[in-house]
């Protein structure tokens, strides 16, 4: 995730990289030599946060760490900038907010105390296909005919890349904290008309099954432990690899809206594969990711070690080929950037907030408590502040 955004940056003005820290000296090491080598900027890679936000560098911080370890850096960030220890401006976080409501909410709650201008950088909303989708939609269509009344969105992989995501405590769930956070804010995104509060959608009611398709039989659990670590066992303590999830919401004229996503790491097609579709009285918008216009073919002749040159998430390296020429853009990272470097560059509010984030937290408990119960539940009856999905409690001790 922070190596999209360091692609995506080649393509944003009046930004440059002047520090990174992770608690890994390899990999702040390599970020940090990757964004010069680019020539981003004089990427220096610190042994703390500390000491990145003093050096005087840094207007700016993107938090595109581990779920479990936000919570602790939005502090130290906090405590840093009462002190008065840094002149920074502003923090985008990357998504999930947080684990839980109670988490997202302290987020909030740090960000606003210090006074720093904040983003939630939920890439898929800049995706180029939703931004001029949505235009053309809610200019030419809506006007005409009515709002949009479904928004479905999907997102499906083969599995995360690092053990932290398959680790219910520290990911704060499975696939549905992992992924369905994308599908449910783009989906939220389509249907509300430009310019208009985001939250003029009311949340009514959230319906949703959790599974284990793929990960838990037992041929798959070791190869995940193999290649994961001891730590990640899911012949013993499995999160959800299958999510569908819908949510009910009600437009400021009283109509229901809906909002159907799908999410599952026990997918295997050519590559990480999103697909969107927005429908409305006499219209429909579609997108699918792996849909490219570029394509290309290697016969068996063709050999090569694995990787992921053509498309994220790739799982072969022979056959009829989709390609993503500019993955960065097509994920939405370049403009997404664009507008957070802008809004924090001008002193202005971005267009997706930590609030928003909180949004996308609540919605998620809501599903997971749904889910959990094996019944829809109603937002107005429901107390999610406290809640922790199933598969993100510790475990019960024994005996």
């Amino acid at each position: 995730m922070a190596h999209f955004h360091l692609a995506s940056l080649v393509g944003v003005r009046n930004v440059e990289v002047t520090g990174v820290y992770s608690p890994r000296p390899g990999r702040r090491d390599a970020f940090a030599a990757k964004a010069r080598e680019q020539e981003l900027g004089p990427c220096v890679a610190y042994e703390s946060i500390e000491a990145m936000l003093a050096s005087g560098q840094v207007d700016a911080v993107w938090l595109v760490n581990p779920n479990h370890a936000r919570i602790e850096a939005m502090t130290e960030i906090h405590r840093l900038v009462k002190q008065g220890a840094t002149g920074l401006r502003g923090i985008a976080c990357e998504k999930p907010l947080a684990r839980t409501l109670r988490e997202a909410r302290r987020m909030l709650e740090l960000v606003e105390d210090c006074g720093l201008l904040h983003g939630y950088l939920e890439n898929q909303l800049f995706s180029t296909a939703v931004l001029r989708g949505r235009d053309i939609i809610w200019r030419r269509a809506v006007p005409t005919t009515g709002r949009p009344y479904i928004a479905r969105a999907t997102e499906e992989h083969s599995g995360p890349h690092e053990p932290w995501f398959w680790q219910g405590e520290l990911q704060g769930g499975g696939v549905l904290s992992d992924m369905m956070c994308h599908s449910v804010e783009v989906g939220r995104f389509m249907l509300t008309a430009p310019g208009e509060r985001r939250d003029a959608l009311k949340l009514v009611s959230a319906s949703a099954t959790v599974a284990n398709l793929k990960w838990t039989r037992p041929a798959y659990a070791e190869r995940l432990k193999a290649s994961m670590g001891s730590a990640v066992d899911y012949g013993r303590r499995p999160a959800e690899d299958f999510a569908r999830g819908l949510l009910t919401l009600q437009d400021p004229d009283g109509h229901e809206l809906i909002i159907e996503a799908t999410t599952s790491w026990a997918y295997v097609g050519a590559g990480l594969r999103i697909t969107l579709e927005l429908l409305g009285p006499e219209y429909a918008m579609e997108f699918n990711s792996l849909g490219t216009g570029l394509k290309v073919f290697m016969s068996r002749a063709v050999t090569g070690s694995a990787g992921e040159d053509l498309v994220e998430k790739q799982n072969a390296e022979q056959g009829l080929m989709p390609v993503l020429e500019d993955e960065a853009g097509v994920y939405g990272y370049t403009l997404e950037n664009r507008h957070f470097v802008e809004a924090f560059r001008k002193g202005e509010v971005p267009m997706e907030t930590f609030c928003d984030g909180v949004e996308v937290v609540r919605m998620l408990m809501a599903l997971y408590r749904s889910a959990e119960l094996g019944r829809t539940v109603q937002f107005d009856d429901e107390d999610l502040e406290d809640y922790v999905p199933v598969v993100a409690r510790p475990p019960a001790p024994a005996g």
